[in-house]
């Protein structure tokens, strides 16, 4: 079973968000790189994404939306700057309802050690007010809702 996710603050405007799947880094890329794959795991249970626009290549623009059972929604969304497949992506990221200050960066590093992956997720905000902003939020719980059900994803992949 993966260890929960952890995050740690760097500096006065990153957090490192690292998580550990049991799978393949081919296998984990594709699941943030192929629509079909992202709608499946991405968000929490309840809430149903109704935008996922995704140009995967290096200037694309992606776009998400997701929607709780009582309407309200949360939308997303950036530029891929940069893709080595399978091992990083990285990205813009604007939420509509920006409580962060602006636009963040986003580093997905994937590294694989024995079929297993590590995901390194390093997330630059524009001030450390941002990033304050971001790190008072229930984020990490949410993430992690994410996070498991990638797993349940990753495993019916591999079956």
């Amino acid at each position: 079973m993966p260890e929960p996710l952890k995050i740690e603050a760097v500096g006065d405007r990153q957090l490192v968000i690292t998580r550990d799947f049991d799978a393949p880094r081919e296998l984990v890329f594709l699941c943030y790189s192929k629509p079909e794959l992202l709608r499946r795991w991405y968000g929490l249970p309840d809430w149903e994404m109704t935008v996922c626009d995704m140009d995967f290549r290096v200037g694309g623009k992606w776009r998400f939306v997701t929607k709780s059972p009582g309407g309200y929604e949360m939308a997303s969304q950036g530029i891929y700057t940069g893709i080595e497949s399978p091992h990083r992506i990285d990205q813009t990221e604007l939420f509509d309802e920006d409580w962060t200050g602006g636009e963040t960066t986003v580093a997905l590093t994937l590294t694989e050690t024995d079929g297993k992956t590590r995901s390194v997720t390093t997330v630059t905000y524009g001030s450390p007010e941002g990033r304050a902003a971001a790190a008072a939020t229930p984020m990490a719980d949410g993430m992690e809702i994410g996070f498991k059900r990638l797993d349940a994803v990753l495993a019916e992949e591999q079956t």
